[in-house]
């Protein structure tokens, strides 16, 4: 119950502080190419519930139809405000919606497509067992995903190397929930973000 009153608290704070940056990630969306200003993909929830995701549009409209799940780093379907939004999280804070109605928290396992959660082992399942969030340990770990992946083979070498190491710690925190646990996670998270520019030049 604490949680839930944390994330509607602060995710309504949240929505309005950053409403004037909103604003102006959406019209620069709007004015980079046509298309909708959100992506709008479906993601298995809590309980393996699915749910539609709020994210600001980083690719050409219906890129799902030209491409796999994972983002290359320089993939084409990419647009150029997409490419600025991906590398500094912008294209995250949508998610503030989905943590006020209900369907994600601030802090859980970042909610995956039902491609790979279908396949998801008995051990796996405890998973879905807590709200996904927008931040987890595999999100700190994985800060820079695209940079990490590269260009080439890159579902390949999600599934192979990333994904399972992304499913240990979402386990880690899955079996383990606690408030103080979401409060160590989230200024961990901060003091990756206030590093991003320095963890891309690194990796280039």
């Amino acid at each position: 119950m604490l949680k839930r009153c944390f994330d509607l608290f602060f995710g309504v704070f949240a929505l309005i502080v950053f409403s004037p940056l909103l604003l102006i990630l959406a019209v620069l969306i709007k004015w980079d190419s046509p298309g909708p200003i959100f992506y709008r993909g479906v993601r298995t929830g809590r309980h393996g519930k699915p749910f539609r995701i709020y994210k600001f549009r980083t690719m050409v409209p219906d890129a799902e139809s030209s491409g796999g799940p994972s983002t290359a780093l320089n993939d084409p379907r990419i647009t150029r405000v997409g490419q600025f939004l991906r590398k500094y999280k912008f294209d995250e804070l949508p998610q503030l919606i989905n943590i006020v109605l209900g369907e994600m928290s601030f802090v859980g396992p970042r909610p995956q497509v039902e491609r790979y959660t279908r396949i998801y082992t008995p051990e796996e399942q405890i998973i879905l067992s807590v709200r996904p969030g927008l931040t987890d340990y595999a999100s700190i770990h994985f800060i820079h995903l695209d940079a990490i992946l590269g260009n080439e083979d890159v579902d390949e070498k999600y599934l192979r190397e990333v994904e399972p190491e992304k499913n240990r710690l979402r386990i880690q925190y899955a079996r383990n929930p606690s408030f103080r646990t979401d409060m160590k996670i989230l200024y961990l998270t901060l003091c990756r973000m206030l590093k991003i520019r320095s963890l891309w030049n690194s990796e280039s």
